[in-house]
């Protein structure tokens, strides 16, 4: 019996569970951010069987010896998709998948393109808080997703890079993988020289609010996104929201971070009152455009000042 291609595959299967669930109000689609270079923008809602919990962003290079995918989706149909996005761009098939977080939806999709073949990469650290929350994460999105979920089986990266930094080429593309360890341990950002692209992974947020996990660590969010700032990125993939330039980028989160560290930290070090602290600054006008403020800000705050207070 002839083997049918894998897409094909794919193609077919994402036709029958469109069939018997909801329309998606979301596709995944390739748009090019610079040579060779593709990021897949999510929307700015939250997890949904609409959306396939694909409402972050990933990205792709095509280089002459496969496809480098950075982070692979939330679940099995949600890679298949990405990885329609990816054919409808270039017929080369995924030969790395580069994980830079280890929230559920950059890492959720690993299975199915290993089992297409794909080498799947994260740093070290960042492979391990995978195996952390895995058993939190299926859990949390059997709740979003329910049926749309289903075979869907997490692998943390199989190919563990020791280091801070490590760099990477693959078909000429030179990568530079770094730790920022902001929204979850161990998170990293891609950092593209020839390209001058960086993707950030949730280090960076545009057009929606940045969250802050009881696990994050908004000082070295602050950290990281000065080293970040400091490559001079011509091209800035952010983990929420659209393409953007180093200017925006440090508007909607570099800015936060600070006002976060600065501010809320400097409070609590000085053991001023959580709610005096929360109070004066809960209807910050440089924050107020972002999407979930309402519901995202005084929780940061909050965490932040527990972190300061606790060191």
């Amino acid at each position: 019996m002839m083997k049918m291609p894998h897409r094909i595959l794919a193609a077919l299967c994402l036709l029958v569970s469109t069939w018997v669930a909801p329309a998606l109000a979301y596709t995944p689609a390739a748009e090019q951010v610079t040579d060779n270079v593709y990021a897949i923008v999510g929307p700015l809602d939250q997890r949904s069987p609409e959306n396939d919990a694909l409402n972050n962003n990933l990205g792709f290079i095509v280089t002459p010896e496969g496809v480098i995918l950075i982070d692979s989706g939330a679940s099995t149909l949600g890679a298949q998709q990405v990885d329609a996005a990816i054919a409808a761009v270039t017929g080369q098939p995924v030969k790395w998948v580069i994980n830079i977080g280890s929230q559920d939806h950059r890492w959720l999709g690993n299975a199915y393109f290993a089992e297409q073949g794909a080498e799947i990469i994260a740093l070290a650290r960042t492979a391990q808080t995978q195996e952390q929350f895995a058993d939190r994460h299926m859990q949390t999105l059997k709740r979003f997703l329910g049926d749309r979920l289903e075979g869907t089986e997490p692998l943390p990266a199989t190919t563990r890079l020791e280091g801070n930094e490590v760099e990477l080429t693959l078909g000429g593309t030179q990568l530079v993988l770094t730790y920022t360890d902001t929204h979850f341990p161990g998170d990293a950002m891609l950092w593209l020289p020839t390209q001058k692209t960086v993707f950030t992974g949730d280090l960076v947020y545009v057009d929606r609010m940045l969250s802050v996990h009881d696990w994050s660590n908004v000082r070295h969010g602050q950290i990281a996104f000065e080293a970040m700032e400091a490559l001079a990125p011509e091209h800035v993939v952010p983990g929420h929201g659209h393409v953007t330039d180093l200017a925006t980028a440090r508007r909607d989160s570099g800015d936060y971070y600070d006002f976060l560290v600065d501010v809320v930290g400097a409070a609590a070090m000085e053991m001023e009152s959580m709610a005096d602290v929360i109070a004066r600054y809960a209807e910050h006008p440089d924050f107020q455009h972002l999407e979930h403020f309402e519901s995202l800000h005084r929780a940061n705050m909050n965490r932040t000042y527990l972190q300061f207070e606790a060191m």
